[in-house]
């Protein structure tokens, strides 16, 4: 089955096509931060608008890539949520209509199971059961998972999630947009153990997250300094530190809770460079997707989309097409 996927959930496009017999055959990406950065952060209206114009150029060029048509196409997947309303009610409308036109099963696929399964794009993809380190842009979550379809939630973040932490850090501390990238980058620059920051929620029972509050303490820590370009490098580089270390010491309780010896690691934040060299120090296998596949993209929501449609659940099926996924907050559309 050769299955196309639709990612556009925020401001991404992205289009790939799987087949499940010969694995991923091409994938592209249209980043929408050029647009954004006008504004200092992603604006709906202009991400929705721009999915509409990006999603058949960037779906011609995968399919020359592919050596396939349009005839060639068994199914199709999409983003059901979360994420941006408008852009996910694009990608939704596009993908029906395809599949519609071309009489093929569409399947809505949670952004949060394409994430975790993006892993298993690789040429050797970690072997179950595992746990997952789930650090995209707007959630941070730990996973245990006994097989693919089967998921339990071992704890989550209770306000801000990592990538929203940085985000929002930076643009305290002044950073451009996209500011996550960037305040990791400065730290790179920081001096250890200048400051000395909190481990959120560590000394608690769980593997909860809470990272809202190490914003404020960066904004005061910077406020008091000497605001130079050195002390906000060692700001950066304290903030990184803490988040850091927060999700090691949660990684490796969420591994002793759930007798686990493989852990991977999926999301944007788990581009970030000195959280690979950290978790890399844990006991048993750490697998991380390729950088391309951290970020939000159409190969994991094609390959999760392809699943689901072997198992038999399409539009027909599942009439509101929300992916069978048990996480807290699965109703997006």
């Amino acid at each position: 089955m050769r299955v196309l996927g639709i990612e556009s959930s925020c401001d991404e496009t992205g289009v790939a096509l799987y087949d499940t017999d010969k694995g991923l055959l091409a994938h592209r990406l249209f980043s929408q931060i050029a647009m954004h950065a006008e504004y200092g952060g992603v604006v709906p209206e202009l991400a929705s608008r721009d999915h509409i114009r990006r999603v058949l150029p960037l779906l011609r060029e995968a399919l020359v890539d592919a050596d396939m048509t349009m005839a060639d196409i068994d199914g199709i997947a999409y983003t059901a949520g979360p994420g941006l309303i408008g852009a996910l009610l694009t990608g939704a409308a596009i993908a029906r209509s395809m599949a519609w036109g071309l009489n093929v099963p569409a399947v809505g696929v949670h952004h949060m199971e394409g994430h975790l399964l993006a892993p298993m794009l690789e040429e050797n993809p970690p072997e179950l059961p595992f746990v997952a380190l789930l650090v995209s842009g707007g959630h941070t979550m730990l996973v245990d998972v006994p097989r693919i379809g089967e998921y339990h939630i071992l704890g989550e973040s209770v306000d801000d999630a990592a990538g929203e932490a940085f985000d929002k850090t930076a643009k305290l501390m002044g950073l451009d947009y996209p500011g996550g990238p960037l305040l990791a980058k400065l730290a790179e620059q920081g001096r250890e153990g200048m400051y000395k920051f909190p481990r959120p929620m560590v000394d608690r029972p769980g593997c909860d997250f809470s990272f809202s509050g190490l914003k404020t303490f960066s904004l005061t820590t910077w406020q008091k300094s000497g605001q130079t370009e050195q002390d906000k490098a060692d700001i950066a580089r304290a903030f990184e530190d803490a988040v850091v270390d927060t999700l090691f010491i949660k990684c490796r309780r969420a591994l002793e809770q759930a007798g686990r010896k493989r852990l991977i690691v999926a999301g944007g934040v788990g581009a970030n460079r000195r959280l690979r060299a950290r978790l890399a120090e844990l006991p048993g296998e750490v697998y991380f997707p390729r950088l391309a596949f951290c970020t939000d993209n159409g190969a994991m929501i094609a390959y999760a989309g392809a699943l689901r449609l072997l198992a038999g659940v399409s539009e027909a099926a599942v009439i509101n097409a929300r992916p069978r996924w048990p996480l807290t907050e699965l109703d997006a559309i």
